[in-house]
């Protein structure tokens, strides 16, 4: 008599639930890397803006309007807008807030605005 080589049923049951379970594990994190990528993208981006900032004020020994300022930042995916400088990333635009004082509290109304201080992505 031959004695039949393979796995059992039950063997390969046992596989697909460890498979399962490891994936299930790994489904959360990948979810956590995306939104940690979108979080370092925001910020590269306005530590971009403040030092587009930096960069205008020295070159044109002035504050900066919020169109002067969008040119300092550059790129394709940069705007001036009224209230600050539009980043798109990944297909979603989102603001760097501008603001027309020091302590950042009063907000940029127009493009021609000149900008004090850089804020974050709301």
């Amino acid at each position: 008599m031959h004695k039949q080589a393979g796995f059992t049923l039950i063997e390969l049951v046992a596989v697909l639930v460890i498979l399962a379970l490891l994936g299930a594990m790994a489904v959360p994190r990948f979810f956590d890397v995306a939104t940690d990528a979108l979080t370092a993208a925001q910020n590269g981006s306005v530590a971009g803006v403040r030092s587009g900032h930096a960069m205008a004020i020295a070159e044109l020994k002035r504050i900066p309007t919020v169109t002067e300022l969008a040119t300092y930042v550059g790129g394709p995916n940069i705007a001036a807008v009224g209230t600050g400088i539009e980043v798109t990333i990944d297909g979603t635009a989102y603001v760097v807030r501008t603001y027309t004082d020091t302590t950042c509290s009063t907000a940029t109304a127009a493009v021609g605005n000149s900008v004090n201080c850089v804020g974050q992505i709301p």
